[in-house]
């Protein structure tokens, strides 16, 4: 049986990837498997290539683009780039996989047009920008000026909320997971 699509979209520092790893890890009954996606900017951390992003040059993804290798993709900041490459997607849906996508909210957007009913959208929205800035600073792993831009880029990014099949609020950690699941499993119609 072919495989669908969860789609995940957040401000940086919302959680969202902590949910993803607690559902793939917690719910293999779900059939998850993590899209990788492609970015121009450098590993942060101990992230591998492969692993956590296929790490290309911008020259490079580019190219790719001129390829019309994306599903989707877009330039973050400059000569920052984010996409999801077709081929991947398709030889994972084609194996039954349930392909889990962890992107922008115009790459979210994009991909849930493509795919229609085939796709469920989720929204993983902070508190507040106030607990936001916290918890990006609490990371320790950007500058204040890096900071800045991803709370102005929240802000811009909060205003696609709406365009999401489900918003997850995620204040509590716990209660964010357990309606993400939720929502995925009325999705792929398992319990």
């Amino acid at each position: 049986m072919r495989g669908r699509l969860i789609i995940f979209s957040a401000p940086s520092g919302t959680g969202k990837s902590t949910i993803i790893s607690w559902l793939m890890k917690e719910h293999q009954e779900l059939n998850l498997a993590f899209s990788i996606s492609c970015t121009s900017r450098a590993p942060r951390g101990t992230e591998q290539n492969g692993v956590e992003y296929f790490f290309i040059s911008p020259e490079e993804f580019r190219n790719r683009i001129e390829n019309n290798e994306f599903l989707e993709y877009e330039e973050v900041y400059t000569d920052r780039y984010y996409g999801t490459l077709k081929s991947q997607v398709e030889n994972q849906l084609a194996a039954g996989q349930n392909v889990v996508f962890d992107v922008d909210v115009k790459g979210g957007v994009n991909i849930k047009k493509f795919y229609g009913d085939k796709a469920l959208s989720i929204f993983i929205q902070p508190p507040s920008i106030g607990e936001l800035r916290r918890r990006l600073e609490s990371r320790g792993t950007d500058t204040p000026e890096v900071i800045a831009q991803r709370i102005a880029r929240a802000e811009f990014e909060l205003t696609f909320a709406e365009k999401f099949d489900k918003i997850v609020v995620n204040d509590i950690l716990e209660y964010a997971e357990a309606d993400a699941l939720a929502a995925i499993q009325e999705f792929l119609n398992v319990e």
